[in-house]
């Protein structure tokens, strides 16, 4: 049976069109927002989503709003032409791939249509795919200005180190919302905070999607398939295991009767801090609230971020005790 070849749309108008004559003729689509530089578990979210829904998009966009002026958006790893036979090869495959290049270009500068030609047409040559980022502020003061924040979940944890962050998130997703206009979205629960993110933000603004997390996929050695592990030296790398391998130590001496979070806490720092890590954050939080918790009395999640070298790892596992 050959591979299905994905329709790719660029045009945010034209995504919105084929959605809503995809939904006139009685199919459900389904939503799986990406940066690209797509691994296992970006494959993972697919086939969840094709337990949901008739027909799939994938978006590939690598968002310049949730990054703040000193995280470097320039080196966030893409490969499109790579990302399509990743996708050809899902059993089912995609329908759409959405890849648009600047989805906060209102058309607002008198040179934007040019501007935007010209950068189509460097993406062509340099075989892209449309995917290169581009800043979404125009020192004109006629650019994108709107933000959507979910205020009380976005402050701790990852928020408290990035906080453009969670703002840029819940913005874009919002905007591939309005434009795909999905029945249905699926989110990795490796970035567990935003996965709440958006739950409350599609309940608090009413938009009819059912959102899905999807669990964590896993090198064979525990490691959390991230698109950013590609950046780590093969001495962090190993390194690097330290956070699975603690987080689930963690989970066990719970699953024991340990429920101090300080004590589950300190096990997972000192490990990290052993093996060269340089820890962000190490919370225990109750997994809808995101509060944190002293003592595990109800279902938590154990979240930690932390730096190997210069490459920003996360990682999360429940506890249910």
């Amino acid at each position: 049976m050959a591979a299905k070849e994905p329709e790719i749309i660029r045009d945010k108008d034209q995504m919105r069109r084929w959605s809503r004559a995809m939904r006139s003729q009685g199919k459900t689509v389904g939503l799986v927002p990406t940066m690209g530089y797509l691994h296992d578990g970006h494959v993972s979210l697919i086939r969840e989503a094709h337990n949901h829904t008739d027909l799939i998009v994938v978006s590939i966009y690598v968002n310049p709003g949730q990054f703040s002026p000193s995280e470097d958006l320039s080196t966030y790893p893409s490969d499109f032409h790579g990302d399509i036979q990743k996708l050809m090869a899902v059993p089912g495959g995609v329908d759409v791939v959405f890849n648009p290049h600047n989805l906060y270009d209102h058309g607002t500068s008198k040179n934007a249509n040019a501007n935007a030609a010209a950068r189509a047409s460097d993406d062509a040559r340099a075989g892209n795919g449309g995917s290169g980022a581009v800043s979404c502020v125009e020192e004109n003061g006629l650019g994108h200005e709107t933000w959507v924040r979910v205020e009380r979940l976005e402050k701790g944890m990852c928020g408290q180190s990035r906080p453009v962050f969670f703002r840029g998130v819940a913005t874009i997703v919002s905007k591939l919302f309005n434009i795909v206009e999905p029945d249905v979205a699926v989110f990795g629960k490796k970035d567990y905070q935003q996965w709440r993110i958006i739950q409350r933000m599609v309940r608090d603004l009413d938009f009819g999607i059912r959102v899905i997390g999807s669990e964590i996929v896993r090198e064979k050695d525990g490691l959390a398939m991230s698109s950013r592990n590609v950046r780590l030296s093969p001495e962090e790398r190993e390194k690097a295991l330290s956070i699975s391998k603690s987080l689930s130590r963690a989970r066990l001496a719970a699953a024991k009767g340990q429920t101090n979070c300080k004590e589950l806490r300190d096990l997972v720092t000192q490990a990290i801090h052993e093996s060269g890590g340089r820890l962000d954050y190490a919370e225990i939080v109750d997994q809808e609230s995101l509060e944190q918790a002293k003592e595990i009395r109800s279902p938590v999640v154990f979240c930690v971020a932390a730096w190997f070298g210069k490459v920003r790892l996360i990682d999360n596992m429940e506890i249910n005790i």
